[in-house]
């Protein structure tokens, strides 16, 4: 499957599990919500204290498998380098996170003070490759 498939997918598929790295080796999964930045990199908010945010910080692979809200039928599995960015540069991403998946928010303001008060973070992931590229 070629990159911009996968991303066209993504923007419309935002279910996923995340897999990540722990210190020994072993995969580390999270159910998270997907979207699409303008520049194209799948991103994903998350606590900054999240067990996935320190295994990226660590070991920055990342693996995503993406598939609809019914959970059966047609997926996409990405993999891609992983970069974190905290508070206060990732108040502009968070915000266009949600307007992404859920539109405009009835309360910015609040929505901002409970982005610093969970203390949350930006995943952005750079996809490397995505798949399957044939069924089988």
């Amino acid at each position: 499957m070629d990159i911009e498939a996968a991303r066209a997918y993504v923007r419309d598929n935002h279910q996923a599990v995340l897999a990540t790295f722990r210190q020994d080796g072993t995969p580390q999964m999270s159910p998270v919500t997907v979207g699409v930045d303008t520049g194209g990199r799948l991103v994903i908010s998350s606590r900054e204290t999240a067990y996935k945010v320190r295994n990226l910080y660590r070991d920055p692979r990342a693996s995503l498998c993406v598939f609809p809200d019914s959970f059966f039928g047609p997926w996409v599995q990405v993999n891609g380098r992983a970069r974190i960015i905290s508070l206060p540069e990732a108040m502009e991403a968070l915000v266009d996170y949600y307007r992404t998946l859920s539109g405009e928010h009835p309360d910015w303001e609040d929505y901002r003070a409970a982005m610093v008060r969970d203390q949350r973070c930006v995943i952005s992931i750079e996809i490397e490759h995505a798949g399957p590229d044939r069924s089988g």
